[in-house]
C-alpha cells in the first residue's frame, strides 16, 4: 500500500450529517483535501468535520442555478488536478486509494465513474442493478449539467444531474460502500422529492431537449411516460440482474425502486393535468 498523498480535494455536501460523517472522514486521509459543503446544519456536522481536519464552506441556495456542486467548482474551485464528490455515507478504503494511486498518474482521461455497493435494510446488496456515478474527473474539465428549475424542489444540490466533461471517461473498479442505514421511511422520503424532482425536469424536457443525456438517460426519459418502466427496472434488477440472490433484501430494494419509478409517473400525470386547466 502506497502513503503517497493522492493529487485529489475530496468534495462532501451535506447537511446534518453527524450520524455517519466520522465514518467517511475518517479514510480519507491519504488525500491531498477535504471539504465539506454545509447546508446549515442544526447538528454537529461542522464540528465533526473540522475535528477530523477538514475544511468547511457554507452555501446557501437562491432557489436558481447554481446549485451546491456547481457553486463549489466555480467559486472554490480546488487547487489540486482531481476532485472527486463523496456523499457522507459512502465510505472508502485502502484499496480503492491504492487503484486511485495507480491510476491518476498516467491517464489521459478527464473523469472516472465510479461503482458503489448499496446497503439496504441491514444488508450489503451484491446483485441487481449497479450503483454508478460520475463522481472523479479533472478540475477545469467541467461541471454538472445546467438545469433551469425555478424551484422545483427544496433539493439544494444537483442530484442526478451528471457532469458534463471535455474528454473521454474510464472506470475506477474498485466499489465503494454506501452505508445509509437511517431507515426505509428516509428512504421513501429522499425518493418521493426525487420523484417530484425528475417529473418537473421530464415535464421540462419536452419543450426544450438537453443538448446532452447517457444512454441510460435517453432510456429512462423515454419511458418515464409509460407504465412499463416499473415493471421493466423490477424484472431487470430482480432477475437477470439477480438481485434475487440478495433475499429478502433485494426483493424489497427492487420492489421499492419500481415504485419509485412509478411515483415519478404519478407526479407527471398531476403535472400533465394542473397545465391543462391552466
Amino acid at each position: 500500500m502506497s502513503s503517497s498523498i493522492l493529487p485529489i480535494t475530496v468534495a462532501i455536501p451535506v447537511r446534518n450529517e453527524q450520524r455517519g460523517l466520522a465514518a467517511c472522514l475518517v479514510h480519507l486521509k491519504r488525500f491531498a483535501r477535504v471539504m465539506v459543503i454545509d447546508s446549515g446544519s442544526t447538528d454537529n456536522t461542522c464540528d465533526i468535520a473540522r475535528a477530523h481536519g477538514a475544511e468547511v464552506l457554507q452555501f446557501v441556495w437562491d432557489g436558481h442555478f447554481p446549485k451546491k456542486r456547481n457553486w463549489f467548482l466555480r467559486t472554490h474551485a480546488p487547487t489540486t488536478p482531481w476532485v472527486l464528490f463523496l456523499d457522507a455515507d459512502e465510505l472508502l478504503d485502502d484499496v480503492f486509494c491504492d487503484e486511485l494511486a495507480r491510476t491518476l498518474g498516467a491517464t489521459t482521461h478527464a473523469g472516472f465513474w465510479l461503482t458503489y455497493d448499496n446497503w439496504f435494510l441491514g444488508k450489503r446488496l451484491r446483485h441487481g442493478t449497479p450503483n454508478r456515478k460520475l463522481a472523479l474527473f479533472r478540475v477545469g474539465a467541467g461541471e454538472y449539467e445546467r438545469i433551469d428549475e425555478a424551484r422545483w424542489s427544496k433539493l439544494d444540490m444537483e442530484i442526478h444531474e451528471h457532469p458534463i466533461l471535455q474528454g473521454t471517461t474510464g472506470d475506477i473498479h474498485t466499489r465503494i460502500d454506501h452505508c445509509d442505514d437511517r431507515g426505509l421511511e428516509h428512504w421513501k422520503r429522499r425518493h418521493d422529492e426525487y420523484a417530484a424532482w425528475e417529473a418537473r425536469r421530464c415535464l421540462a424536457m419536452r419543450h426544450q431537449p438537453p443538448a446532452e443525456l447517457s444512454s441510460r438517460q435517453k432510456a429512462k426519459y423515454a419511458l418515464l411516460d409509460t407504465r412499463w418502466l416499473p415493471i421493466l427496472y423490477f424484472i431487470d434488477d430482480y432477475f437477470r440482474r439477480l438481485g434475487c440472490l440478495d433475499g429478502w433484501a433485494g426483493f424489497q430494494h427492487a420492489r421499492h425502486k419500481a415504485a419509485y419509478f412509478s411515483t415519478i409517473r404519478k407526479e407527471l400525470l398531476k403535472l400533465d393535468k394542473s397545465q391543462k386547466q391552466l
